[in-house]
Formats: structure tokens, sequence, C-alpha cells
């Protein structure tokens, strides 16, 4: 098993079922491109203005990013309340100087563990 492997294995069946099920974490829920069940990820990021900001650490290999491409439309719950939006996939952005502007404890996560960063704006619709 190479780190990405135990990575993806802690966040599958350690860490996101636990951070699940607390109240105030922030989720995003995505359509599942196959199954087509809500799929929801815990992670963190920075709500500006009426965009939800985050970078995903395996980039285009993250199962949610797959069912983004395939559907954009997303909830996101944040501080309890979950509000309608759209992702967009943004390559082009400097996932690095994206994190420097997000919640250090998670950035620090997505820093150390991730391999393939890509930033994500969610466009919040209610």
């Amino acid at each position: 098993m190479n780190r990405d492997d135990v990575t993806h294995f802690f966040q599958k069946h350690v860490a996101n079922p636990v951070t699940r099920r607390l109240p105030f974490q922030t989720l995003l829920e995505t359509t599942g491109r196959i199954s087509g069940q809500p799929r929801r990820t815990p992670l963190g990021g920075k709500l500006i203005d009426d965009q939800f900001w985050f970078v995903s650490e395996f980039g285009e290999r993250s199962q949610y990013i797959r069912n983004i491409k395939a559907d954009p439309h997303v909830r996101v719950r944040l501080r309890g309340r979950w509000r309608s939006g759209v992702a967009h996939l943004l390559p082009e952005d400097d996932p690095h100087a994206r994190l420097r502007e997000l919640p250090q404890f998670n950035s620090f996560g997505v820093r150390t563990f991730g391999t393939e960063l890509l930033t994500v704006r969610v466009d919040l619709t209610d």
C-alpha cells in the first residue's frame, strides 16, 4: 500500500464516517454519477460572500470530484444549514495560494496528504 492508499482507506473507513455525524461539520453533497444517490463528504473550506471555496486533496481522482464533473449541482452544509449551489472545478487556480486563504487546520491536512490539489468554488444559489 502506498501513502495515497493508506490515506484513502483512513478517510473512507475511519475519519469520514465519524466526522459526517458531527452536527456542525461542513459537508459536501454530490449526486452519485452511477447510483444517482446523494453522497456526503466531510471537508473544510471557507465561505466568502455567496461562494464556498475548498481544495480537493486528490483532484480528479476524488470520487466527489468525479460526481461534480457528471453533475455540478451540489449542496453544502455550512454551520448546520444546507445550501444549494453549482460547483466549478478551477484547475487554473493556484491551490497552494488558495490554501493560505482557507482555514489552517484543514489546509494543513490537504497540504500534508494531498497529491493532486484542485481548487473548487461552489456558487451558492440559496
